[in-house]
């Protein structure tokens, strides 16, 4: 019922689905965790370590859309204890993604859909 495909805000190109949604972080980082992506989200082969915010000292990769070139998330390398749970899965940033509601037929804004509460720091 709560089924989406995510898109790039850039040029709408689909990049994943909530069916490969595996959590979602809210407070500092504003991201959906996907276990698969399709073939529109290409990564750096380079690392990038954070110099500031919420993945300060952090080694990951950029996600970005094949299409458009826009950053959409990344891919955690290496992180300290509380970002673990996240490390090896396809993390969108909610600001650079729209979802499209396969219900309503609608796109709207991620940082505005709440998805059922997923998490796996449990």
């Amino acid at each position: 019922e709560d089924c989406a495909v995510f898109q790039c805000r850039g040029c709408r190109a689909v990049l994943g689905d909530s069916l490969h949604l595996c959590a979602q972080e809210e407070r500092r980082l504003g991201l959906l965790a996907c276990l698969k992506v399709t073939d529109d989200v290409a990564w750096e082969d380079s690392l990038m370590i954070g110099l500031e915010g919420a993945l300060l000292g952090c080694a990951y990769n950029a996600l970005s859309c094949r299409s458009c070139g826009l950053i959409v998330g990344f891919t955690l390398y290496s992180t300290f204890s509380d970002l673990a749970h996240l490390r090896g899965l396809f993390c969108f940033f909610k600001d650079n993604i729209l979802c499209y509601l396969l219900k309503n037929k609608m796109i709207i804004e991620a940082s505005k859909v709440n998805f059922p509460a997923l998490t796996l720091k449990e």
